[in-house]
């Protein structure tokens, strides 16, 4: 477009009110700014867009021309304009977040019903997977935040802690009874039991396997398991020992339907939280994690 915008709001202003006078008011400009603005856009088309008459001006059939595709490009700005002003008073917006299937369950869900509350008009997409997967989607722009294990290396992610957790072994007291009965009280319970862990693809199950080479644990009958509800499941049914997070089975220790097992070096406690890349949010992510941040602090 060779013209100058306001020289186009102008001719679409006077044409509309089909008076100079008219078009100053209603753009704030002197009539000589108007009729000037004009003449340079009639000069630089090499066309006369209005002749004048007694009532005011009226658009030549050159400027009928111009004005119907004027109209269709203002009237799109203005609803433009009119729908933002809509995603601002209703705060909507949309934003992606990644999790797997067992954090979503233990602790996105009192995020998410907080936010919705206070924010019922974004949209929230949850794309449930594992945290390795949530972080090469954070990586190629697929999700907009992950709440993730803190990650050994972040990249360009910035990661906002909410929680910390804590692995721990575990079975049923029946487990370990009949794992003596057969094997006898002194054997080593991880070289003779079922030792459950979740798949070498998960960031927990790396984790596990650098304690247990650190401290010489070695599992020779080995359950992999593809979900941290499905390891959990697993264990209380009596299949083997499992690795499993301490918060999300605190019901059962307590009541005794599961056994923590005592090792000879404590599994550090992992930090949990959101990931997200500073230099790609939107509103809408600004806002949850404004949010996250305002409403709950780390535990």
């Amino acid at each position: 477009m060779e013209q100058n915008l306001s020289q186009y709001r102008i001719f679409y202003e006077v044409a509309k009110s089909g008076n100079i006078s008219r078009a100053a008011r209603e753009l704030y400009i002197s009539q000589p700014a108007i009729s000037k603005a004009i003449g340079k856009l009639e000069d630089s088309l090499g066309t006369i867009l209005f002749s004048r008459n007694s009532r005011g001006v009226q658009l030549t059939e050159e400027g009928q021309v111009l004005f119907k595709h004027i109209k269709n490009a203002f009237e799109e700005l203005s609803l433009g304009e009119q729908e933002l002003r809509r995603f601002q008073e209703f705060h909507m917006g949309h934003v992606r977040i990644g999790v797997s299937n067992t954090l979503c369950r233990f602790i996105m869900l009192d995020y998410l019903k907080g936010f919705i509350e206070k924010y019922p008009h974004i949209k929230v997409t949850i794309e449930s997977q594992s945290s390795t997967h949530t972080l090469s989607m954070l990586e190629h722009q697929q999700v907009d935040v992950g709440l993730i294990a803190e990650p050994r290396s972040a990249r360009d992610l910035l990661f906002f802690p909410v929680r910390d957790i804590q692995d721990i072994f575990v079975a049923t007291p029946a487990y370990l009874e009949n794992l003596q009965l057969r094997e006898g009280p002194d054997a080593d319970v991880f070289q003779t039991g079922n030792v459950m862990l979740l798949d070498r693809d998960n960031i927990t199950r790396r984790y596990i396997d650098d304690y247990m080479e650190v401290n010489h644990i070695t599992a020779n009958n080995l359950l992999e398991v593809t979900t941290m509800d499905l390891l959990i499941e697993f264990a209380r049914i009596g299949l083997g020992i499992g690795c499993v997070i301490r918060e999300f089975v605190e019901d059962d220790l307590q009541a005794g339907r599961l056994i923590q097992l005592k090792t000879d070096a404590p599994i550090h406690k992992r930090t949990i939280g959101f990931a997200y890349c500073p230099n790609r949010t939107s509103n809408a992510v600004d806002t949850f994690i404004r949010f996250v941040n305002e409403e709950f602090q780390p535990s």
